[in-house]
């Protein structure tokens, strides 16, 4: 460890921001600055308890001034335009340049932007933040007098870590739960770990290790081994005399990027014994490779849709992987639309069907113009992603309409629950969710909306409801009597082959399945990040 003066007998003063999104680079959507949600002053402040006053963390040693830089979030999607990029990065290091001197920052990024004309956005991201905070030094000291800044990271597990992104940053730890049970947990330890650090006065040491293993988030739910046990480690690690945490990244494997692959970061005092324990995780990951299974049972879309009709287990959800908007997906793919019409129980009303979530704000003005009750004949989805059967030709019954303004957003949820225009229209036993923007569907009040001017849709009363996600988030995984994970196309394609990578790293699995000798692996020696000089 590199040991430096605790800082004792003044409040520290640190910084929060950082700009977070989950980039396809497979999609042929474009994120731009109005698809993130913004947040500055008290507004960012309160997304976080432990910046209350009365917060342990806030007196953990002593008082804590917490400084509002910028905090920009987005649904996952395309890749960033380069001007939006910058226009985010500017303003962050714009404000911290002017924030005054910065005992550290908490770092709340995903780890998984990709921006037109980067090949490691978060890398270019960060040496610009280190840069800047750097330059306004601490409050001890001036920069050119040697008072450093500390940044602490808290990142997705679908992240990826590069070493040039890992050298500017002090401490790195991600989520430990897949689906993001514990995203807000794994924001208060990163806070957690500066304090401790400044207050002690420690400078710890990184060991940092990549894995040639680039895996879908559906196969790496800690739901179900082996990221169950390898997850559930870590907590054990970080437990060890001289550890001061363990983090593990699947990585992002809808990038088509170097840095796309696993990774493991052990943070501690002991620099051998956090090397040793970030070989031995890496070790562990690259050896269990093979054993990484979807997290439920998969299917062809029609294979799926007919045992879906033909179970008696209700409500019946299916996931419409391959266009999922929360893993970067267009949203937009009419491609189960035309399944679910396809299948006579379900066009003739037999069986009754939902399927929310197909952005279209085309088709969604159509709607409110005719209002509810009309019949509308609609050519729906297909108009951003082309590549997947283009837009599906319908006509219906208008049943329901919700204004973006009826909707108030749900702080805590970020971008993800922003307000959209929202149409139901019913076509024989299929009742189709459209919305303006793209926006998925988690939760129970994301089909019923607010009680007065709400959809009033409730999933639980249909048959079948086929979901524009990857894994069940929790409140569907309850709602689900029985469900199945269809493997469509898209964006966000499970099948890695079928996309066509060309930029990763090689030998990469499951690419290179026969890259190494019977009993050989890859070089998993931990790098040393010695602490950034104080």
């Amino acid at each position: 460890m590199t040991s430096t003066e605790p800082v004792t007998g003044r409040p520290l003063r640190i910084g929060i921001g950082g700009i977070g999104i989950e980039s396809s680079t497979f999609c042929p959507h474009r994120s731009t600055t109005d698809d993130f949600r913004q947040t500055r002053g008290q507004e960012l402040l309160d997304r976080y308890a432990w910046t209350r006053e009365d917060s342990d963390l806030t007196c953990l040693g002593g008082p804590v001034e917490w400084v509002p830089l910028l905090h920009a979030t987005s649904l996952p999607g395309g890749t960033v335009e380069a001007e939006s990029y910058l226009t985010l990065k500017d303003e962050l290091v714009t404000r911290i340049r002017r924030a005054g001197p910065l005992d550290g920052l908490v770092y709340d990024i995903h780890g998984a932007m990709s921006v037109v004309g980067l090949t490691d956005a978060e890398a270019d991201l960060t040496e610009a933040v280190r840069a800047a905070l750097d330059f306004v030094g601490t409050p001890d000291g001036a920069a050119d007098r040697g008072g450093r800044p500390m940044i602490s990271a808290a990142m997705d597990l679908h992240g990826n870590v590069s070493r040039r992104f890992a050298a500017p940053v002090d401490l790195l730890t991600a989520h430990r739960l897949a689906p993001h049970e514990d995203a807000w947990e794994t924001r208060e330890r990163a806070a957690r770990n500066l304090v401790r650090c400044l207050r002690e006065g420690r400078r710890p040491h990184r060991a940092w290790v990549q894995v040639p293993v680039l895996l879908p988030g559906e196969k790496t739910s800690t739901r179900l081994e082996p990221a169950k046990s390898l997850y559930a480690s870590l907590a054990g690690i970080e437990k060890l005399p001289g550890i001061l945490d363990a983090a593990l990244w699947v990585g992002y494997a809808w990038a088509d990027e170097p840095r796309c692959r696993a990774a493991v970061v052990v943070t501690g005092d002991d620099p051998g014994l956090a090397a040793a324990e970030a070989e031995r995780l890496a070790r562990r990951y690259w050896e269990a490779r093979r054993d990484f299974v979807f997290v439920g049972p998969t299917g062809g879309a029609d294979e799926c849709i007919e045992k879906a009709v033909a179970s008696d287990k209700r409500p019946f959800l299916i996931s419409d992987s391959g266009d999922n908007p929360t893993a970067g997906g267009a949203g937009d793919l009419a491609y189960m639309l035309a399944r679910l019409l396809a299948n006579d129980a379900i066009r003739s009303g037999r069986v009754t069907a939902l399927h929310p979530g197909i952005t279209d704000p085309v088709a969604v003005a159509r709607c409110f113009a005719a209002g509810v009750g009309a019949e509308v004949t609609l050519s729906v989805g297909g108009k951003v992603d082309t590549g997947h059967g283009g837009p599906y030709e319908l006509t219906g019954t208008v049943e329901a309409l919700q204004r973006a303004t009826d909707q108030k957003d749900r702080a805590e949820g970020g971008a993800y629950d922003r307000g959209v225009d929202t149409a139901a229209v019913r076509v024989g036993g299929l009742t189709l969710i459209l919305v303006a923007h793209r926006k998925p569907f988690h939760t129970l009040a994301d089909f019923t909306g607010p009680a007065d001017g709400g959809l009033n849709i409730d999933p639980r009363t249909y048959d079948v409801v086929v979901v524009k996600i990857g894994y069940l988030e929790p409140e569907l995984y309850d709602m689900a009597a029985d469900w199945l994970l269809a493997l469509t196309p898209g964006g966000v394609d499970q099948d890695l082959e079928r996309l066509g990578h060309h930029r990763v790293e090689r030998p990469l699995y499951p690419f290179d399945e026969d890259a190494y000798e019977e009993g050989a692996g890859p070089d998993l020696t931990a790098v040393h990040l010695p602490p950034l000089a104080p």
